[in-house]
C-alpha cells in the first residue's frame, strides 16, 4: 500500500493505492477506500495587484500565456500583438485595441489565466 498527497481544485486528499502484480490472482476491482480532505497548507494567494486606471484588455478564454511581446511602459498601436494565448492547443493573438502605452502588464509568461482575466492596462 503507497500514499500520495493529491490536490483537486485546491482540496488536499490524502489516497492509499495498493499496487497489484499484474500476473496475481487478484479480484477485477479491487474495493477502493474513500479519500477524506487533509488538512493542508493554504494554497499561495495569487498575486492580484491593484490594476491601474486605463483601458483593460482581458482574456477573451481560459488559456496559458505563452509569450510576452510588450512590457510595461512601451507605446503601442491599434492592432500591435500584445501577447500571445494558447487555448485548446491553439494560439491566439492578443490585439491591441487603441494607440497609447502599457500602463501595466498583469501576467507573465507561462501564466494560467481565466476568461475575463486582466491581461494589461492601457493608457
Amino acid at each position: 500500500m503507497r500514499k500520495f498527497n493529491i490536490t483537486v481544485n485546491g482540496v488536499a486528499y490524502e489516497v492509499e493505492v495498493e499496487e497489484v502484480a499484474a500476473d496475481s490472482a487478484a479480484p477485477a476491482a479491487a474495493p477502493v477506500k474513500a479519500a477524506a480532505p487533509v488538512k493542508a497548507a493554504a494554497p499561495a494567494p495569487a498575486k492580484t495587484a491593484p490594476v491601474a486606471a486605463g483601458t483593460k484588455v482581458n482574456a477573451p478564454m481560459p488559456g496559458t500565456i505563452l509569450d510576452l511581446k510588450v512590457a510595461q511602459g512601451q507605446a503601442v498601436k491599434k492592432g500591435q500583438v500584445l501577447m500571445i494565448l494558447e487555448a485548446m492547443k491553439m494560439e491566439n493573438e492578443i490585439m491591441c485595441p487603441q494607440d497609447g502605452t502599457v500602463a501595466q502588464v498583469n501576467v507573465s509568461k507561462g501564466a494560467s489565466v481565466n476568461s475575463g482575466d486582466v491581461l494589461c492596462v492601457l493608457n
